[in-house]
């Protein structure tokens, strides 16, 4: 009886040996990337898949990584404190890199920040029938931003202006639709996407009061081991033509860096 017992208890030990060795083996380690709803960069598709530029080259850099990619979406104004509690392990979602925040402090003293993939510019996105053509047209308006965006920062530079700020970039186009704000400042690439189009068909973009060029960066915290290794797939990814692919998809193919040579 003792030995059926002994038989029993050891087998059930193998069992859960095996069980655990199994969970080890199949468990990959995980990346959290943070992100915003901003298309063409990161966005759902019709069978509510995130999907987007941003989105796909993340997958495809952490997964010849070996890590397990999950994709959470933040208070954009919160990036900061999200990175620095570990919430999220990068901010991936056309995040300019080479501008200060409305504390006057440089983007790149407060995280790491991988090459520079992408080019962008800060546009002013009005009504189809407003009277705004200039600069000086913006005093006295009210500017929807999404909080501690460079759009916001942008939008403080113009005399006379202020400023309300919005949870998403998204939602800068709707109080600009809804006439509770005169102006919406947008990332280029959120903006083309939008503006004239669908829901936002009566919204135009003001060409002439666009900023001067920006760039986009993927935001690690100070000190992370992730910077490096990023940069070496985005070099990777550049040379087999897998960015130029997803930038054509996505159509951002004129904007997209694929030669990060000038960055070492």
């Amino acid at each position: 009886m003792k030995k059926i017992i002994a038989l029993s208890l050891a087998l059930i030990m193998c069992i859960f040996c095996l069980a655990s060795c199994k969970t080890t083996e199949e468990k990959a380690e995980t990346i959290v990337v943070g992100y915003t709803i901003y298309a063409p960069m990161n966005y759902f598709d019709e069978n509510n898949k995130l999907i987007g530029f941003d989105t796909e080259l993340a997958e495809a850099v952490f997964t010849n990584l070996g890590y397990e990619v999950i994709f959470q979406e933040i208070n954009w104004d919160s990036r900061y404190t999200d990175l620095n509690s570990n919430t999220i392990d990068c901010v991936w979602n056309g995040f300019t890199c080479n501008s200060a925040d409305k504390d006057g402090i440089l983007r790149s003293e407060k995280v790491d920040f991988s090459y520079n993939y992408m080019e962008n510019r800060q546009v002013i996105v009005v009504k189809n029938d407003s009277n705004i053509t200039s600069a000086e047209d913006l005093a006295g308006k009210l500017a929807a931003v999404e909080s501690g965006s460079a759009g916001e920062s942008y939008a403080t530079g113009f005399e006379g202006v202020t400023t309300k700020g919005c949870i998403k970039q998204t939602d800068c186009l709707l109080e600009v639709n809804a006439g509770s704000a005169d102006f919406a400042v947008l990332d280029a690439q959120l903006a083309k996407s939008y503006a004239g189009k669908g829901d936002y068909a009566n919204l135009v973009i003001i060409d002439e009061l666009s900023s001067d060029v920006e760039y986009y960066a993927i935001g690690f915290k100070k000190g992370s081991e992730l910077t490096a290794k990023v940069n070496a797939e985005l070099e990777k990814l550049a040379a087999n033509g897998t960015i130029a692919t997803l930038a054509t998809k996505y159509g951002v193919e004129n904007t997209a860096i694929t030669d990060f040579s000038d960055q070492k």
